[in-house]
């Protein structure tokens, strides 16, 4: 699939944003984040900022903008629209959490921040399952795909907690704990992804495609494609028949591997060591920025490494 930076922008900003919004709303009630309004204004606007400007940019994607209200009535039988019901739902809550942290204290934001948590992983779930949902692309149409999305959102949520905490001075090993965990559930998660896609028996192939494979004798041979169907590009090879190539992949992957997991696990690790302070706050930043890298490069994967049997009609092998 062709991957559109749209997308990638909205998956992954979108994602980190309802990852620290999420988190937020779970901790924030039980007393464990600053009480300072201050530092609950930042927290929240980073939240919903990053929330708002991968909306924006998921709307940049559709060729009719102004017509996206529609798709919010379609909740009954599509995720895309789902994930859209959700993600303005979400707001509802999010304004009560804020106004509550805000002006009435973090500690009566209890129901309201659960709620708000609650409908944060709903939406990153439903972004999920648009992909996952679709059956002829094999390397989306399995569990790891929200199991990865989930914990993707919750390892860039936790950096950038545990880096707002750094900056406003108030590190806390447990904030570092928690992000070193999440990095670790987020690096096997996208493994597992990894090792299915690699492993899985292809959708189709040529042969089961055009049902040339087999017929009632046996075997009758490979299935190979003779004439192009037409001259020149469709949109159909343009969107769906992108190709990466391996050398590229396996070096993307080696920097998804380094940048968004390694990295922040050692900063993380080095934080927490280095305790409160200064130089806390300067190593969880420095996570924040290669996670970021990271996710960019493991999302540009997530759509190139992705095969639609549609290229069976263009001479592929099987998809």
């Amino acid at each position: 699939m062709h991957p559109a930076f749209s997308i990638i922008f909205f998956t992954s900003a979108a994602g980190a944003g309802y990852g620290l919004l999420a988190l937020l709303g779970l901790l924030a009630p039980f007393g464990l984040l600053p009480a300072s309004p201050l530092f609950g204004l930042a927290a929240l606007a980073l939240a919903l900022g990053l929330v708002v400007a991968g909306l924006l940019s998921s709307l940049a994607h559709l060729g009719r903008p102004e017509r996206a209200w529609r798709a919010l009535s379609q909740w009954r039988s599509s995720w895309l629209s789902r994930e859209g019901v959700a993600a303005v739902a979400t707001f509802l809550p999010a304004g009560v959490f804020a106004i509550a942290w805000l002006f009435l204290g973090s500690g009566v934001a209890g129901v309201a921040g659960w709620i708000t948590a609650a409908m944060a992983a709903v939406t990153v779930y439903c972004t999920a399952m648009i992909y996952a949902s679709l059956k002829p692309i094999r390397q989306w149409a399995n569990p790891w795909v929200p199991r990865t999305y989930l914990a993707l959102s919750l390892m860039t949520g936790a950096l950038l907690l545990n880096a707002l905490l750094g900056v406003a001075g108030q590190a806390a090993g447990w904030s570092s704990l928690l992000a070193l965990a999440s990095v670790g559930l987020a690096w096997a998660a996208k493994e597992g992804h990894w090792r299915h896609c690699a492993t899985a028996h292809p959708v189709s192939t040529a042969e089961t495609a055009t049902g040339l494979g087999h017929n009632g004798l046996g075997h009758i041979g490979r299935v190979r494609l003779l004439d192009a169907p037409h001259s020149e590009d469709n949109y159909l090879l343009k969107e769906m028949g992108f190709r990466v190539g391996r050398r590229h992949a396996v070096r993307l992957r080696l920097i998804t591997r380094v940048a968004a997991f390694a990295l922040p696990a050692a900063l993380s690790l080095s934080a927490l060591v280095a305790g409160p302070g200064a130089l806390s706050g300067t190593l969880a930043l420095l996570a924040v920025a290669a996670a970021a890298l990271g996710v960019i490069a493991e999302r540009w994967l997530f759509f190139a490494e992705a095969k639609h049997t549609v290229t069976l009609f263009y001479g592929a092998g099987e998809a």
